[in-house]
């Protein structure tokens, strides 16, 4: 589907935050560069100065816009999952960290695991609507960095054939799990080719300066040819400016200044251009995932995303709501929606992610796959062609039986025009009440129950598992990956 319809800013307000975008990395500038990344930047023509921030030359920064990549395709382990990113392209797909967790069979918050992970990733292979899984939960059962970021990239690619994305830790984390991705795409080197696991790189920490570990794992995951998610993640009133407008400026300063040094390391690399500022509720201070402010926020950096032509990534269902009720539902559904309309590329955290990002839960992630896939469906937009205009269709029937339900073209307009749920309740209120009476969440859990007692993926091969497990700290038990293990 392309978006783009949706602009809330006009073009001149769109060359206004440019400029500014300018100005802010010629004249301002980042501090806290590593000294790798430094020297490669002073050698393309960035300056250093003596107040330690690193200065990027208006020439530089509009020479790499022009020259960076405009579309790519985002490979999925199974080549049926690939999508092409850019071009005002929409997909969908999850996102996050969150800590904790709604136990499914409590419905009581509890920290998260890997077998999370892997149980999530085994719900998104399953939803037609979401495009990737990027690790939406943080395994707390993992006793160390490097045990976490081996054990969240294991999961990931054991519970879907979709793409994923890890959030690396450091410069040791990337080079540590790059054996497994090359086990996975059929041996040493074969991942290159077709890179189906993207690096999340927290690459600044705002306002305006670099994020040391995260951007050693940012060099380190671009000379090994992952494609990177760049993400400038400042909360507006906290570490963005309160204005939407600034923090939507200082947002595509930031990730600019990450997506210049990546097309240094290499000129060809897949970055990924992911303005993420988050609103604050600015009586607490705490983060406000589902406003109208962070709608609006969104899909302003979409659009902006969109005056450079950059394959993006804006963050979209961050709903405040702790439960996938009716405020989640709400929250989902406009904020998804503008920034989808508003021709984001990649619209992430967008499935199953409640309490403002420190909570998730599983019914949510196939509530939200229908969600989402009603909202593509009014991106898809209205059809008009001689066809779908039908004045022969229309005298027929006017001039015949009266009605369109038996007409050659119902039957054949009746699956490629409409979209029909699987969670929603389009029955009458009788037979509705006959069959038990039941919730959309009720439906969604009987969903989540049949997916996960079902469904365990079989795509790497039994002996590449048995050589990842004698060669990595795998925490996840291997009969935990099978079914009738008893969890479900």
């Amino acid at each position: 589907m392309t978006g783009g319809c949706f602009r809330p800013l006009s073009s001149a307000e769109m060359t206004r935050i440019h400029q500014l975008v300018l100005r802010l990395l010629a004249e301002l500038g980042l501090s806290q560069v590593t000294p790798s990344l430094e020297a490669r930047a002073v050698a393309a023509g960035c300056e250093m100065g003596g107040d330690g921030r690193l200065r990027f030359p208006r020439a530089l920064v509009e020479d790499v816009i022009a020259r960076t990549r405009r579309k790519f395709t985002l490979h999925g382990i199974d080549p049926a999952h690939d999508i092409e990113i850019g071009g005002r392209r929409v997909h969908a797909g999850t996102g996050g960290a969150a800590p904790t967790i709604m136990d499914f069979h409590s419905g009581k918050y509890r920290e998260s695991t890997v077998a999370d992970l892997y149980d999530i990733a085994r719900l998104v292979d399953r939803m037609d609507n979401l495009h990737w899984y990027h690790r939406s939960v943080v395994a707390r059962d993992a006793q160390t960095v490097r045990d976490l970021d081996i054990n969240t990239t294991y999961a990931c690619l054991s519970g879907t054939s979709k793409s994923i994305a890890v959030s690396y830790t450091d410069a040791a984390s990337v080079k540590a799990v790059l054996p497994m991705l090359d086990a996975v795409a059929g041996g040493e080197g074969r991942f290159r080719d077709r890179p189906f696991c993207t690096a999340v790189c927290c690459h600044v920490v705002p306002p305006m300066r670099f994020a040391t570990e995260s951007c050693e794992a940012l060099e380190a995951a671009v000379e090994a040819g992952l494609p990177i998610l760049l993400v400038a993640a400042g909360q507006a009133g906290a570490t963005a400016p309160a204005t939407l407008a600034g923090a939507v400026a200082q947002a595509c300063a930031e990730v600019l200044a990450g997506l210049i040094l990546c097309n240094i390391i290499d000129p060809t690399c897949r970055g990924i251009f992911a303005t993420w500022p988050f609103v604050s509720d600015l009586r607490t201070g705490s983060m406000s995932g589902g406003s109208g402010e962070q709608a609006l926020l969104s899909a302003a950096c979409a659009q902006m995303a969109g005056f450079y032509d950059l394959p993006n990534s804006v963050p979209a269902g961050m709903t405040d709501s702790k439960l996938p009720d009716m405020q989640a539902g709400g929250e989902k559904g406009y904020t998804i929606s503008l920034a989808a309309h508003a021709g984001a590329s990649m619209i992430h955290e967008c499935a199953g992610m409640q309490g403002s990002l420190m909570g998730t839960s599983l019914e949510g992630y196939v509530l939200d796959n229908e969600l989402i896939g009603a909202i593509l469906r009014t991106v898809r937009g209205v059809e008009v062609s001689e066809d779908t205009l039908s004045y022969e269709v229309i005298r027929d029937v006017v001039l015949g039986e009266g009605h369109y339900l038996g007409h050659a073209q119902t039957f054949s307009r009746m699956k490629t025009d409409f979209l029909y749920p699987q969670i929603a309740d389009r029955r009458s209120i009788s037979q509705w009440e006959e069959a038990g009476a039941h919730d959309a969440r009720d439906v969604a859990r009987d969903k989540v129950r049949q997916i996960l007692a079902e469904h365990y993926p079989n795509h790497i091969p039994e002996d590449v598992d048995r050589r990842l497990r004698n060669s990595f700290n795998i925490i996840l038990p291997r009969n935990r990956m099978r079914a009738g293990n008893g969890a479900w």
